[in-house]
């Protein structure tokens, strides 16, 4: 038999970290392969199912036994979750810390990890993460609560920067005119363009910007507020899409001439406008599973919009009623008719899937409801489009 190039030893070791420790019954091993030496007993940590050695990826009962005359070498037994974390940040870049992370969460128990503080700064924050510690919340005891907390907060933080601008352009520029107006109210100062048309007035030396000229935007088509009515299934398959609803909702609330309401549902109703302004304490408020009853949660929704021609519901499901269909189709009908613009959406955010009751839709759709699957950003650009008529 020929000698092993190091190409082979590197296919083998790739083998060895794929099937686990069953491999080495077989003579497939590292073989001294320091990146295989180093990635196993993590692998391990996470997939062995007797906390010897590292288990394969999918191979039932690969770590179930440990091959006779081996030594435990760097298995789980010597790996604690602390210092887990801390190897799996030097070797593995984000995307894959990520995915092992998640997987660290729900293999090794959320109290175990949350009992560990420093943790959680270790963790790469992301919408992942979010997603089970949403839904494992019940686990939580209150210090851990605490700890979820501020670590889901670092994650919508990060959603909400980067989609505030975006949003505020789309919705506050159709709010307003395009055309200037020679009332002087701070509230309408347009300062994009007075910056620009000031521009030539810049002192390098003082690093300073002499305004010679204010530009305020014109009285808004309609001293009422727009009222924007986001209505949220709390159904499991929908929390992709509500964790983007309520960052987006919070968004909406600090916009000029805005009004916001936020309506989580199930078979019952739950209003929480007033916590419309703190995302993470309406995802934590969220209980997933349970029946959907859209038809109760849009006959809610209707009794808030109390001037029809200028509230928009935006309703995220995914449309599997649980009480008949034409209950939803007559309800839709009906606030389509009255003047209420609405949209819904089988998915919202950039990875969610859109899976949702097609038929249903398209039956909604038919009846004055449009239905998208968008991202944040095409959304805002939809209810922009609403607005300006």
């Amino acid at each position: 038999m020929s000698e092993l190039t190091d190409i082979d030893r590197h296919t083998l070791a790739r083998w060895r970290l794929v099937l686990g420790t069953v491999a080495e019954q077989h003579g497939i091993g590292c073989g001294g392969d320091e990146d295989c030496e180093s990635v196993a007993p993590l692998v391990g940590y996470l997939f062995g199912d007797d906390g010897e050695g590292a288990g394969g990826f999918g191979v039932p009962g690969a770590a179930r036994k440990k091959p006779k005359g081996r030594q435990g070498g760097k298995g789980r037994s010597q790996l604690t979750v602390p210092q887990w974390v801390d190897q799996v940040s030097e070797l593995f870049p984000n995307q894959a810390r990520e995915v092992l992370e998640k997987e660290l969460i729900q293999r090794r128990g959320l109290n175990e990890i949350l009992q560990e503080p420093k943790l959680l700064e270790k963790i790469e924050p992301n919408i992942e993460i979010v997603k089970t510690l949403l839904t494992h919340k019940h686990l939580l005891n209150p210090d851990t609560r605490i700890l979820a907390k501020k670590l889901i907060e670092k994650v919508v933080n990060q959603i909400k920067d980067k989609l505030r601008l975006q949003i505020e352009q789309a919705i506050t520029g159709a709010i307003r005119r395009d055309r200037h107006s020679p009332r002087r109210v701070y509230r309408n100062l347009d300062l994009k363009t007075t910056v620009r048309r000031n521009l030539h007035n810049y002192d390098a030396e003082r690093s300073k910007l002499l305004v010679d000229q204010l530009y305020f935007f014109a009285a808004e088509r309609k001293k009422r507020p727009w009222h924007v009515i986001v209505t949220v299934d709390q159904s499991g398959s929908m929390l992709d899409s509500a964790i983007f609803s309520a960052i987006m909702a919070s968004i909406f609330a600090e916009l000029p001439s805005i009004k916001t309401s936020l309506i989580l549902f199930d078979t019952q109703v739950v209003d929480l406008s007033e916590q419309v302004g703190q995302p993470v304490d309406v995802l934590l408020s969220i209980n997933l599973g349970g029946g959907t009853d859209i038809t109760s949660a849009l006959q809610y929704s209707q009794q808030l919009a109390r001037e029809p021609g200028r509230s928009i519901v935006v309703l995220i499901t995914d449309f599997f009623e649980g009480r008949p269909e034409e209950d939803l189709v007559r309800q839709v009908r009906t606030m389509s008719q009255s003047g209420i613009r609405m949209i819904g959406l089988g998915a919202l955010g950039y990875n969610a899937r859109p899976e949702y009751n097609r038929q249903t839709a398209k039956k909604c759709r038919k009846v004055g409801m449009d239905i998208l699957v968008c991202t944040p950003e095409r959304l805002a650009e939809c209810m922009a489009q609403i607005i300006r008529g």
